[in-house]
């Protein structure tokens, strides 16, 4: 996800600046072998969007607004001048080293397709037990839900959840159990780190997706970054928020395509593009004509 990247010097910058900060090339942590671990995913992850968000910004200048989806939130947070750079690399290196002391093995999450809330709630309620936790983690589609809990209770979901008629269940890559109550204590220990960070009110409009609302305010930015690893994602009700006060062009930083293909099956009057797949000066193209769509 970052040798990918553009070969830029705002990128380069970047990616320099984070290295420097963490002690290590963050190069390095882009390898199928370092990936194996959270930690390299999560802090790939911040670089990459922050990294992208920078060259795209310097290019064709700020957005409107902002989202991230699970740690996605944190170079959501930067871009909107809510955090520095340098405290979300140590936040989000140390999120991820709590989140992988919590839960080293026989748990993780499990999307699952076809089904809805009204659905697969009761599946997840029916199947739920101290000794075999799971629970529904994010809503990121109408159709496309993901569970989180013991590797054993999603198994036992996903078998009811196919009798319901769901269509597939693709096991993330990801080795701990995320937004659901399982997380509560490492989310505790974390808010107190947060909560020894500056924090300024965001310049952008931050959309959380742990709340599905905009959030304006220093503290709620920060409380939203704490917490959110063990809070249900609301992703789709977070772009019909967007949709709602205006939204018609959205833009995936790297790596991947998953967020722009769910937002372009949600709204067919908005343009979803994922800047893997795009050249910057098409994008530039994309939101210059935004704007003027806009005034």
């Amino acid at each position: 996800m970052l040798h990918g990247l553009p070969s830029d010097p705002v990128v380069s910058q970047t990616l320099t600046e984070a290295s420097d900060t963490l002690g290590r090339d963050v190069l390095a942590l882009d390898t199928e072998a370092a990936l194996r671990s959270s930690v390299a995913v999560q802090v790939g992850l911040l670089v990459a969007g922050v990294a992208m968000s920078r060259h795209l910004i310097d290019v064709a200048g700020p957005p409107d607004g902002v989202a991230g989806l699970s740690v996605g939130a944190y170079p959501a947070a930067v871009v909107a001048g809510a955090l520095s750079f340098a405290d979300a690399l140590r936040l989000v290196e140390r999120r991820a080293r709590l989140m992988e002391a919590a839960f080293p093995s026989g748990y993780g999450m499990t999307a699952i397709l076809g089904l809805d809330v009204s659905v697969l709630a009761p599946l997840v309620a029916q199947v739920h037990a101290p000794e075999s936790p799971v629970y529904l983690a994010n809503i990121n589609a109408p159709a496309q839900l993901v569970i989180a809990g013991a590797s054993v209770a999603m198994a036992r979901v996903g078998v009811l959840a196919q009798g319901q008629g769901a269509h597939g269940l693709k096991p993330v890559a990801i080795s701990v159990p995320s937004h659901c109550a399982l997380l509560e204590a490492p989310a505790a220990v974390l808010a107190r780190d947060v909560a020894a960070v500056p924090m300024a009110a965001p310049r952008l409009q931050f959309f959380s997706a742990s709340l599905g609302r905009e959030l304006r305010d220093a503290a709620r930015v920060a409380d939203d970054l704490a917490g959110n690893m063990a809070r249900q994602v609301r992703w789709h009700d977070t772009t019909t928020l967007a949709h709602e006060r205006g939204v018609r062009l959205s833009i995936e930083m790297p790596p991947g395509q998953v967020l722009t293909r769910l937002g372009a099956a949600a709204f067919s009057d908005a343009l979803f593009v994922a800047a893997s797949d795009t050249r910057v000066d098409t994008l530039a193209v994309l939101m210059e004509r935004e704007r003027r769509r806009e005034t």
